[in-house]
C-alpha cells in the first residue's frame, strides 16, 4: 500500500508542486492550508508522514509540531523552512521533527529525505544488529566498530555518541539532542571535541567528512544505512 503524506502549507503553488512531485512516486497526498485543518485531517485519516511548513496563518508551526508529537509520537514529520531560519530549524528538530528541507528545495532531495524518514520509522522499532554505511560497520550487539573491515577502538564515550547517531542514521540530531541522549555537559564545545575524535577514527579524510556530516549551526547527521540510499 502506498504511503499517505499530509502536506501542511498555506501556499497553493507549493502544495501543487508537492502534490505533483509526490504523485510521481505513487504517494497518496492529502493537503491542509493551515494548522487546524491539519489536525482535523490527522484525526480522521490514516497518515504515514507529514510535510510541515513552519509559517502557517493560524498556528505557530512549532506548536503544531508539538501537538502532533503528543498525539502521534511515531509519525514522521519533515519540516519545510526558509534558508536563513537556523533557529527555527533547531527548535523544530528539538520539538521532534525527523528532518528539515530548506526552501527553495529540489524535489529529488525532498523525496530522498521522505524515504529515509519513512524507512527509519519502520526499521528501528527494534535495533538492527549490524549497521553499515559506506566504509563503516557497527555491530550494536558486540559493540564492535570497523572501518573497511579493520576494527577501530573507540573510548566508551565515543561509542556512546556513535551509537546514538547510528540509531538515528540519516536524521539530523541537534547539539541538545545528542548531549541529552549521552547525558553529558551542555557545552557545545564538549560535543565538537568528540565529533572531531570520531572523524579522526572513522573518516578517510576527517577534514572532508563523508559519514559524519555537520549541519551548520544545528547539529550532526550520520550517513543513512547502505540499504536506505535508494528506492521509491
Amino acid at each position: 500500500m502506498s504511503a499517505t503524506i499530509l502536506v501542511v502549507d498555506d501556499e497553493p503553488p507549493i502544495r501543487k508542486l508537492l502534490r505533483m512531485g509526490l504523485a510521481t512516486q505513487d504517494y497518496v497526498v492529502l493537503e491542509a492550508p493551515d494548522g487546524r485543518t491539519a489536525l482535523d485531517v490527522l484525526a480522521r485519516e490514516r497518515v504515514d508522514l507529514v510535510i510541515l511548513d513552519l509559517g502557517l496563518p493560524d498556528l505557530r508551526g512549532h506548536d503544531l509540531l508539538r501537538t502532533i508529537r503528543e498525539r502521534r509520537p511515531d509519525l514522521p514529520v519533515v519540516v519545510l523552512s526558509s534558508r536563513d531560519d537556523e533557529g527555527g530549524k533547531v527548535e523544530a528538530l528539538d520539538a521532534g521533527a525527523d528532518d528539515y528541507v530548506t526552501k527553495p528545495f529540489g524535489m529529488a532531495e525532498l523525496l530522498a529525505r521522505l524515504r529515509a524518514a519513512l524507512r527509519h520509522q519502520l526499521a528501528v522499532r527494534g535495533e538492527r544488529p549490524v549497521f553499515r554505511a559506506g566504509r563503516l560497520s557497527v555491530d550494536l550487539v558486540r559493540r564492535i566498530v570497523r572501518v573497511e573491515g579493520a576494527e577501530v577502538k573507540l573510548t566508551p564515550r565515543e561509542y556512546d555518541f556513535l551509537r546514538v547517531l547510528v540509531t538515528h542514521a540519516g536524521k539530523v540530531l541537534t547539539h541538545a539532542q545528542l548531549m541529552k541522549e549521552v547525558s553529558v555537559s551542555s557545552d557545545p564545545q564538549y560535543l565538537r571535541v568528540y565529533m572531531r575524535q570520531l572523524r579522526q577514527k572513522l573518516e578517510a579524510d576527517p577534514e572532508r567528512p563523508r559519514l559524519l556530516l555537520t549541519e551548520t549551526g544545528i547539529g550532526y547527521r550520520l550517513q543513512a544505512p547502505d540499504d536506505e540510499g535508494t528506492g521509491g
